[in-house]
């Protein structure tokens, strides 16, 4: 990387640091050296970092809208189908933990992935702009 521009990476397994190991291996270079900042921290907190650096990240649409106004970072990229951050519902199973509200969270499965469930993520702003866009493959 000719620029070293200052990347700040969460550093910490998770799913949006999976993706940008995988956007880094696919352009064929192993991010080094002091412009990348390994935090090991949570998106809010790479957010800030990449903010006070003046650098880039990969972030996931629902922290950046909801830390936006504390935040001076231009979104340069969106919409990339490479990179898709999709959310997912799981009810537990009772015969595994059989404490658990196996009822409840089957209702909430079925009503999450339903219709009115689904309108009700696309509806949700935070400040006039949508940070989760439903994709429940609907009976």
């Amino acid at each position: 990387m000719q620029a070293q521009a200052t990347f700040v990476s969460r550093a910490d397994e998770s799913g949006t640091h999976r993706a940008e190991q995988r956007l880094w291996r696919e352009a064929g270079f192993t991010p080094q050296g002091s412009w990348y900042l390994r935090t090991g921290s949570g998106m809010g907190e790479v957010l800030r970092i990449a903010n006070e650096r003046g650098g880039y990240t990969l972030t996931d649409r629902g922290t950046l809208v909801q830390q936006r106004k504390n935040l001076e970072l231009e979104l340069l990229v969106t919409g990339e189908p490479t990179i898709p951050n999709q959310y997912g519902v799981i009810a537990i199973n009772p015969k595994t933990y059989p404490y658990v509200n196996a009822n409840g969270a089957a209702r909430f499965v079925d009503w999450i992935v339903s219709l009115k469930g689904q309108r009700h993520i696309a509806e949700y702003k935070i400040d006039g702009q949508q940070p989760f866009f439903p994709n429940a493959k609907l009976r």
